[in-house]
């Protein structure tokens, strides 16, 4: 009786012991990890900033957090005129790096169609991770060591979620920002494609943010609501942004097109229309069916489908996309893959990976990757600024 029980257990424990073995390789496979420790400085804060807000239709109010949780926190703050160039700094405790740049304030629409034939890289999905953001594109050769533009008249291709999740959302945003205006005078262009997340922040969705920025509000006498929105340079700079591009030839969106977008007669210039005038409206399911109700949808929307990976489609619907906006292939991020890859004739290419977090530890330790497109050949290209043709 007793050696029949004993077997029993053995026979169970081994059952367990490879069906969990198998559920850890099947989540390594698919982007699993496990975060084992996490760096006190992520509560550092002080010289956070810039948060820059209008104060009227002449002047802004740029401000700095000073100070720490134990002694408390005050603002370093000053006026400027809203028409002048303003002089600003972004500082990084992790590892005290820091870069200057320029506030400007005349802001504009970028074209959503590029034909020029440069190389472009493309990265998205970096979710707050400053650092992570900073050394792949250091390595890969977008910039040097002192963060000045390096990609000559490349094309840098950013589609979406850069915030969230992080507690580098500030720096991530501001490193962006500096860089589209250091690669204007190289001929070079920097595309921040707006993502589900960067939506849900206009939008109010604080789900997936950092409680740090509720704090950071607070300390800023304002709501979260108020860090992003027209009032706010950030948002306002946001808001002038895209979600979706031609560039030579290829579509670039965070999510993807839903095959039933076919139906309708448009273009991108009324796709990125339609939905820039929906970024500060929480999205909810209406009655009517209209092409509005399926860019914006949080399900079906440009900058949140996940179809290309999550539903049997066919190479006829993916072709059928493409060919509405004439464009030879797409590149998203939004569903997370465990590589760069290829899909559907090498028609899709799905390049949101799972990033190294700024103040993490994790196993196992991710590496960053990315998309090289140069001389009509893709390549997934690595943290370390290696490349293997894809």
């Amino acid at each position: 009786m007793k050696k029949r029980f004993f077997r029993y257990v053995k026979h169970v424990m081994l059952t367990f012991i490879i069906l969990g073995t198998i559920g850890i390789l099947f989540g390594l496979y698919h982007g699993a990890s496990l975060r084992y420790s996490e760096d006190p400085m992520m509560m550092d804060w002080d010289k956070d900033g810039p948060y820059v807000f209008y104060k009227n239709d002449s002047t802004m109010t740029v401000n700095y957090i000073r100070g720490n949780q134990e002694n408390g926190f005050y603002l370093a703050h000053k006026d400027y005129f809203a028409a002048s160039e303003i002089p600003a700094f972004c500082y990084f405790p992790l590892d005290s790096t820091r870069f200057d740049f320029t506030i400007k304030t005349n802001l504009k629409t970028p074209p959503n169609t590029y034909s020029d034939n440069r190389k472009i890289l493309a990265i998205s999905d970096i979710e707050s991770s400053f650092k992570t953001f900073r050394d792949f594109l250091i390595n890969n050769r977008v910039i040097d060591s002192k963060l000045n533009w390096t990609f000559g008249n490349g094309h840098l291709v950013l589609p979406g979620d850069f915030m969230d999740r992080g507690f580098s959302t500030t720096q991530v945003l501001w490193l962006i920002y500096k860089l589209e205006n250091d690669a204007l005078p190289h001929g070079g262009t920097v595309h921040f494609i707006l993502g589900n997340h960067e939506l849900k922040n206009m939008q109010g969705n604080y789900e997936s943010t950092s409680p740090k920025y509720f704090h950071v509000a607070a300390i800023l006498q304002k709501q979260q609501s108020q860090l992003y929105d027209t009032n706010a340079f950030l948002g306002k700079w946001m808001a002038s942004k895209n979600t979706i591009e031609l560039i030579n030839g290829i579509l670039f969106t965070h999510g993807g097109l839903n095959p039933k977008l076919t139906d309708y007669d448009t273009n991108l210039d009324e796709v990125n229309q339609i939905v820039r005038k929906n970024y500060y409206k929480p999205y909810y399911p209406k009655a009517e069916k209209s092409i509005e109700q399926l860019l914006i949808s949080s399900h079906n929307g440009i900058a949140w489908y996940r179809g290309y990976f999550k539903e049997n489609l066919s190479q006829e619907e993916v072709n059928k996309g493409l060919d509405k906006f004439k464009a030879k292939a797409i590149v998203v991020g939004h569903t997370l893959q465990s590589k760069v890859n290829r899909q559907y004739d090498g028609k899709v290419i799905g390049i949101d990976v799972k990033h190294p977090k700024d103040y993490a530890k994790s196993f196992p330790n991710q590496k960053s990757e990315g998309l090289l497109i140069e001389g009509g050949k893709y390549y997934r290209v690595f943290y370390s600024g290696k490349k293997q043709e894809i």
